[in-house]
């Protein structure tokens, strides 16, 4: 287990910064899953399976048919054609939840059958209804069908025994449907990451209000919380608090969540208090990272009542939140769902049309625009400009072993959107 950084950095900056792979490897190495709770079906979509899901019934438990026509025995339509038609007697209706009443299909009948409803005992195939004609009692079918024609065998979908879904699955949409059809009511899944938020700044208003005098609106909050609910976790209800340091300390002493995430005070301002908090508290990891924007960065960890909580100090500077976010703390929400650390995010690759430069020896996060099909760099550096995420399709993640990247090469860009947008919208 590493040392605490106890080191009071107030007024005084960073005498040396971690490595971004470092850090990004300790918290792989160190985060695990969450222990798993049963689920209603209801609520179990987006959350990770943490345990196989084996079929204990057949899927359909019975013979149905694939379209709407006529159930009959296949060997009675041989040689039945448009110019010679076979006349079957109709001696009943079968629909979804309506099954026929008679006790089984004799030689030259038929059951008028709707799609889905179950094939009655003597039937062998179905009848299309375009190429039958209702005729006083009687159907004349026009075309023959062979046995085991236009009709679903017992367990066509899923059978008693199969693997229906793996450990570790996201469940998506169908995989839902797919545990309803089988009769799952609970579904055993990785419990959902709680989060705190810590918001501190005695500048700060609460999101919905007007911006006035000196005070700004806390974006960061609503910002952390859409992320939080995209990687799986669940946000605690919170307040702004102010920056003195028994406040903070007491917020940081209490809650039962598993990831805290602090926004603000924690650079090297004189009321910069969460980085000494919680290496006084706990263990502070790491504390100021190699990389542009978020290099306050800070991660450790609490221990509230027998439990361990992860704590993320992200710099009060919008896009430097957004970035600490994005490559420490979300990955390890993710994680402890049971999610994919990997940014969840689709990326693509086009040319440079101007320069990035950069500096040896840090990551740059560089927010940039998609214009005629060529990367665009958004010309600005500054951490509190959030609208510059607004107009950037997305962002380039500069190595800390370059210098930059020239004009014309091609970069990878991690794009903000599920689909690419007019950024001129």
């Amino acid at each position: 287990m590493r040392e605490s950084h106890i080191q009071d950095v107030r007024m005084r900056g960073f005498k040396s910064r971690a490595d971004v792979q470092d850090v990004t490897e300790f918290l792989q190495k160190t985060t695990l899953p969450l222990p798993s709770e049963e689920v209603l079906l209801r609520d179990a979509y987006g959350r990770v399976l943490d345990q196989d899901v084996v079929a204990e019934v057949n899927v359909p438990g019975f013979r149905r048919s694939a379209m709407d026509g006529y159930a009959v025995r296949g060997e009675d339509t041989f040689g039945a054609s448009q110019y010679d038609p076979v006349g079957l007697r109709v001696v009943g209706e079968s629909f979804p939840g309506r099954p026929f009443q008679g006790v089984s299909l004799k030689e030259n009948e038929a059951v008028k059958i709707m799609t889905g409803a179950p094939l009655p005992e003597g039937c062998n195939a179905v009848v299309p209804a375009e190429v039958c004609e209702l005729d006083n009692g009687a159907v004349r079918v026009s075309d023959s069908v062979p046995p085991l024609k236009n009709l679903g065998e017992i367990g066509e979908d899923v059978s008693i025994g199969d693997l229906v879904l793996k450990v570790g699955r996201k469940l998506r949409a169908q995989d839902v449907g797919v545990l309803a059809s089988v009769g799952a009511k609970l579904v055993r899944c990785v419990s959902r990451p709680r989060v705190q938020l810590v918001i501190t700044g005695d500048e700060l208003l609460p999101a919905g209000a007007q911006p006035r005098d000196s005070f700004i609106v806390d974006s960061n909050s609503i910002v952390l919380s859409s992320l939080v609910e995209r990687d799986g976790g669940q946000v605690q209800p919170f307040e702004i608090l102010p920056d003195r340091a028994e406040v903070i300390r007491t917020e940081l002493e209490s809650g039962d969540a598993d990831v805290v995430l602090v926004s603000g005070g924690s650079s090297v301002g004189q009321e910069d208090h969460a980085p000494v908090l919680v290496a006084e508290l706990g263990r502070l990891d790491y504390h100021g990272i190699a990389m542009r924007p978020s290099s306050p960065t800070g991660i450790g960890r609490l221990s509230r009542g027998g439990r361990e909580a992860w704590v993320f100090l992200l710099p009060g500077n919008p896009v430097s939140c957004l970035s600490a976010y994005e490559f420490f703390a979300g990955p390890t929400i993710r994680a402890l769902g049971g999610r994919n650390r990997a940014w969840p995010h689709r990326k693509l690759t086009a040319p440079l049309r101007k320069k990035i430069s950069s500096q040896v020896g840090r990551v740059d996060y560089v927010r940039v625009a998609l214009e005629d099909g060529l990367v665009v760099p958004i010309a600005t550096s500054g951490a509190s400009i959030l609208s510059s995420t607004v107009r950037a399709a997305g962002c380039v993640l500069v190595p800390r072993d370059d210098e930059g990247m020239a004009e014309g090469e091609e970069v990878t860009v991690i794009l903000y959107d599920d689909e690419l947008v007019d950024q001129n919208q």
